[in-house]
């Protein structure tokens, strides 16, 4: 016994014993246990192409700087509704063979944003392929790198019907009479991507975050008093500059300019929080704009709205919180007849 430590017999018996004592603990029992997990209702099965992205997003590397796991904590209320569950994985722990289980994609490093509902927070397809070419296209300050051999640079001649062309603004195109356009490995890439959409729980089942101390404190503010504590300029960035820029000029060829905008400037802001509210897709030289209705409520839209219409020299009137109501109760009232 008081030889255990010279022992090397012992001692590689004993590592053995505790290393499968811990396999079965950490990966083996709580393997099983997950048999027991149904998807939630409305989930849906990955189709071939997302399948063969979320391959892509592995051997990319996308994990090491992206997480898929929203924690229960109030600051991760930026990347989903509700704190993530077993049930969200359902799907992608299907065995990509007989001797190969799919890999966690729960991530452990946020150096890029968490991605587990990306595909409602940013919806367009135009998007992710810019930022997939070159993240600065879109996000001047990414560090995220880039992946031109999911692209191919051809002859603009050369363009066939069904190839999909990359727009991109004038200081990253390619050189005059070349277009840019993505491989069938970007666009599976971008099909994983977009699928990624955190399911509502069913009537009943409840998921709360652990309020930060901030939000205790402030938690009985209501009305025009929550309004006036919203940052309009934060709420911006936040959700609509990964498109429209920090600057408001858009992205030539993509998305829009905010500033100069006659639809942000207009006396009568009903258009301006239609598409907010319903998202836009009627100017074929932009990418579509993905609805925020489900997303903001109509007290983030008037402070949206408010920082647009006050910013990059634009002067028009305000957005009162009741403003967004009457229209998005129009708008409800006219999808329900």
């Amino acid at each position: 016994m008081f030889d255990f430590h010279k022992n090397h017999k012992i001692l590689v018996l004993a590592a053995l014993i505790g290393f499968v004592s811990l396999s079965f603990l950490i990966a083996v029992f709580p393997a099983y246990q997950m048999q027991d997990v149904e998807p939630l209702p409305g989930q849906s099965n990955m189709t071939n192409s997302e399948r063969q992205g979320l391959h892509v997003y592995i051997s990319e590397g996308c994990v090491a700087c992206h997480t898929q796991q929203v924690r229960n904590i109030e600051m991760d209320k930026t990347w989903g509704d509700r704190p993530s569950i077993p049930s969200d994985y359902y799907y992608s722990k299907e065995r990509m063979d007989i001797w190969r289980q799919s890999p966690s994609l729960l991530g452990s490093e946020r150096t890029g944003p968490d991605l587990t509902d990306i595909g409602r927070r940013q919806s367009s397809k135009d998007w992710h392929l810019l930022h997939l070419f070159n993240p600065r296209s879109v996000v001047g300050e990414s560090v995220m790198p880039s992946y031109p051999w999911l692209f191919q640079m051809i002859d603009s001649g050369s363009v066939k019907q069904k190839d999909v062309v990359v727009n991109l603004p004038e200081a990253f195109a390619p050189p005059s009479g070349t277009t840019v356009i993505a491989k069938e490995e970007a666009l599976q890439l971008v099909a994983y991507l977009q699928s990624l959409k955190q399911v509502k729980l069913p009537d009943g089942q409840v998921e709360e975050f652990i309020p930060a101390l901030k939000q205790i404190q402030t938690g009985e503010m209501r009305g025009e008093q929550e309004s006036a504590a919203l940052n309009g300029a934060q709420l911006y960035k936040q959700t609509c500059a990964v498109c429209h820029q920090d600057n408001g000029k858009g992205v030539s060829g993509a998305f829009p300019p905010l500033a100069g905008s006659p639809i942000v400037n207009d006396d009568d802001p009903e258009l301006m929080i239609r598409i907010i509210l319903q998202g836009y897709d009627a100017r074929s030289e932009y990418a579509s704009m993905q609805p925020f209705s489900d997303q903001l409520s109509d007290a983030e839209i008037a402070a949206i709205a408010n920082h647009e219409r006050s910013s990059w020299g634009n002067s028009a009137s305000e957005v009162k919180e009741e403003d967004v109501k009457k229209f998005r109760a129009f708008i409800e009232n006219q999808a329900n007849q």
